[in-house]
């Protein structure tokens, strides 16, 4: 897995330097990316700060910055700016070609997880971090995999301390890591105590390669099978975390395979993270109407000409139109996550055999086109205006947060922000503590209407501005539709 820069992190760079002067690209990196982030309270104050140091940065201080962003857009409800913003492309087996429709079929894929399940007592799905669409399928699956007798549900993204979690019954902005700030994670969690698994965090302390799939194996194998060896553990892990041999991560041994060895099990390894939708093919489309709108922009000044046309996006390689992903979808469809199994004997297709035992594939998430012609949006940080690119497919929010039908999409705005982007617009469950984990949010970065996609019930509404002053609360009931 690599990350290259992508057309949007191009235009963001170029527009920013037209605007700001080369003096930004002088300021020296930050001495920890890590330790700054941990500093702040607050996803609100790790988005500005990202926002702020991201374009300033080169090399891979830049690289690990824009990774950062994109995490954060993500727990902000960002999700299609997220992947905008962080293509993280896999490398894939040579050799490998797609599936084609006279010898595969196209089956849905919670049916054939659950399927493959029934006989195993280890099923582990994995997750980009940085995607939220990719938690989707667990929350479909706690239920299926409950009804099939599995009995505990670990988490990447939590942490032991939180003692009172399971009795609490939802998880806080202490529960976890950054992750779990996500409301879809957040759901995750709520509805796995909902259904009566047993919450393992599972978090190694080692934080080298191989300490860390060490640990997070031997403290799963220590909280389930050890002392349980007839219970069934459902794993929502992140990347190569699921893979069964080495490859993905070099030469360190995955934690699958380090738990297949302490526990005797052969555990059932669902990727998604492998072939799926990188680089959203309208971000692409909206980069060559950038191109053609560039030589417009008067103001862009001869260094902003010289570094996008040196050493930007058009040094890089087009997307291909038959990349495996793309021609799985023009070739089966998906409206939902889908497995492809074998027409002959009803194989599970994997990219790579050996490592993990099928792909789930991923519709496209959205398919509103995206525009960035009219130049950047400029957000007041730390007193100092800021370039952002304006939101991915022009604000429109990815169908798939309705969840199939369970969630409601509930028109909010950006009336009470008070005119100061960014503001941040969050429900909370009513029944719920201030400081658990929001249901839905959305960052706004403009005046501009949305909406959140919440389940019927009742939930505080809040907005919150840069500084973190919550300025507006109030009770709103959802119904059911």
């Amino acid at each position: 897995m690599h990350q290259r820069p992508s057309a949007a992190t191009w235009i963001l760079l170029a527009l920013a330097i037209a605007c700001t002067g080369a003096h930004a690209a002088q300021k020296e990196a930050p001495p920890n990316l890590f330790d700054q982030l941990q500093s702040l309270s607050g996803e609100l104050a790790r988005y500005d700060y990202l926002i702020a140091t991201t374009p300033q940065l080169t090399g891979n201080d830049q690289s690990l910055a824009q990774q950062m962003l994109a995490f954060s857009e993500n727990e902000l409800g960002l999700y299609s700016e997220a992947v905008r913003d962080f293509p993280l492309r896999n490398e894939l087996p040579k050799g490998l070609t797609a599936p084609q429709a006279d010898r595969w079929q196209a089956v849905d894929g919670v049916d054939a997880i659950a399927a493959l399940a029934r006989n195993r007592r280890l099923v582990m799905v994995n997750e980009a971090h940085h995607d939220g669409h990719t938690r989707e399928l667990t929350l479909m699956l706690l239920p299926r995999l409950r009804a099939e007798g599995y009995t505990h549900f670990a988490a990447e993204a939590l942490d032991r301390r939180d003692v009172s979690l399971m009795k609490r019954g939802y998880p806080v902005t202490s529960s976890g890591s950054e992750y779990l700030h996500e409301p879809l994670y957040g759901d995750i969690v709520r509805e796995a105590i909902r259904l009566g698994y047993v919450i393992v965090p599972y978090e190694a302390a080692d934080a080298t390669p191989q300490g860390r799939e060490d640990g997070q194996a031997r403290n799963l194998y220590e909280q389930v099978f050890a002392h349980n060896p007839e219970a069934k553990l459902f794993v929502h892990a992140g990347y190569a975390h699921i893979d069964k041999q080495r490859g993905r991560i070099g030469s360190t041994r995955p934690m699958a395979m380090q738990l297949s060895k302490l526990s005797g099990l052969d555990p059932l390894s669902v990727d998604q993270t492998d072939v799926r939708e990188e680089n959203p093919e309208n971000e692409a489309l909206a980069y060559h109407a950038f191109r053609h709108a560039l030589r417009k922009y008067e103001t862009l000044t001869q260094t902003a000409r010289q570094s996008l046309n040196s050493n930007g996006p058009g040094d890089l390689p087009a997307r291909p139109v038959t990349g495996i992903y793309t021609r799985i979808v023009a070739t089966f469809h998906p409206s939902g996550p889908i497995a492809l199994l074998r027409t002959a004997d009803h194989t599970p297709w994997s990219a790579r055999p050996g490592a993990y035992d099928l792909n789930i594939i991923l519709p496209p998430a959205n398919p509103v086109p995206s525009d960035y012609t009219q130049g950047p949006l400029w957000l007041s940080i730390d007193g100092e205006k800021r370039a952002v690119l304006p939101p991915a497919n022009n604000g429109h929010r990815p169908d798939w947060l309705s969840l199939g039908g369970q969630r409601v999409a509930v028109p909010v705005d950006s009336e009470s922000c008070e005119q100061k982007f960014p503001c941040l617009v969050e429900a909370h469950y009513a029944t719920e503590s201030a400081n658990a984990i929001a249901a839905d949010r959305y960052l706004f970065l403009r005046h501009a209407k949305n909406v959140l996609y919440l389940r019927p019930g009742t939930y505080r509404l809040r907005s919150i501005g840069a500084d973190g002053r919550t300025m507006n609360e109030h009770t709103i009931a959802v119904a059911t539709p």
